[in-house]
């Protein structure tokens, strides 16, 4: 399937961002920048300036890579791993994925639309199937596929006790990790339990919370509890370096400011496409 304006647009906004020069090495070579690539939905994607102040934390995710890493954000709203596969979008992505790369795979959220059946998976069968697509196509490029349970909804109880909402496909990857010996990145405890220290007060600047006449591009206001304002993109980009850094996919001299603030004004987003 051909790629929409929007698409060819992200995925070139997607081509690696280097993060910073590296050091010349012997004879004036420079060592080769390796690319953590993102293959997501909405929560993870980069935002362009009709939908600010919404932010992916993809974008924020380089303020927490050193030297020697970029970031290839090619999640795409709306996207779950069936579509993005049947789309054409993994197939787009994998030409620049190289040897030592890492391949951050995060979906969930539109899995769960089940009775959509261009984007609905089941936990155990197909979703796992499709994930496994991800595996293989990483590992035959002799990258390194890491998997990401989807990040956490805001949605709390009446008592205030924060809800999980992604039903069993955390548990899904979780098993599919365990299985193939992938390294998992466990968003969705991490994220579940954060917003269980935030409240449900704490938590509204975190995600797409909008007075009316806030944002020009929301004049009536907005209540989104799935997607992140830049204080909230900021927190989930830190979760995962730090969970990269657990998980030793990456070594303490791969990351930076994991305790250090991270400024909102930081945050960009490309001119509308």
């Amino acid at each position: 399937m051909s790629l929409t304006r929007r698409q060819t647009a992200a995925a070139l906004a997607a081509l690696p961002l280097a993060l910073a020069a590296t050091p010349a090495a012997a004879h004036g070579a420079r060592p080769r920048t390796r690319t953590v690539h993102i293959a997501g939905d909405s929560t993870a994607a980069r935002k362009y300036a009709d939908a600010a102040p919404e932010t992916g934390w993809g974008m924020a995710l380089p303020f927490f890579l050193g030297t020697g890493l970029a970031v290839a954000n090619h999640a795409m709203n709306g996207r779950s791993s069936r579509s993005f596969i049947d789309e054409g979008l993994l197939a787009a992505l994998l030409p620049d994925v190289r040897p030592d790369d890492l391949l951050l795979i995060q979906f969930g959220h539109n899995d769960e639309k089940t009775d959509d059946p261009a984007r609905g998976t089941d936990p155990y069968t197909t979703y796992q199937d499709c994930l496994r697509r991800y595996i293989a196509e990483a590992r035959a490029r002799r990258a390194r596929p890491v998997l990401l349970t989807p990040v956490e909804r805001r949605r709390f109880a009446e008592d205030g006790t924060a809800r999980p909402t992604h039903g069993d496909y955390p548990a899904a990857m979780r098993a599919l990790a365990a299985e193939e010996r992938v390294p998992l990145l466990d968003l969705q405890a991490r994220t579940l339990e954060r917003w269980q220290e935030l409240g449900p007060d704490g938590t509204e600047a975190y995600f797409n919370w909008l007075a009316p006449g806030e944002s020009p591009n929301y004049p009536d206001g907005r209540q989104d509890n799935t997607h992140f304002r830049p204080v909230g993109a900021i927190e989930v980009a830190r979760m995962t370096a730090r969970a990269l850094l657990d998980a030793r996919v990456l070594a303490p001299r791969e990351l930076r400011r994991l305790d250090a603030r991270v400024p909102e004004t930081w945050i960009s987003w490309p001119p509308a496409a």
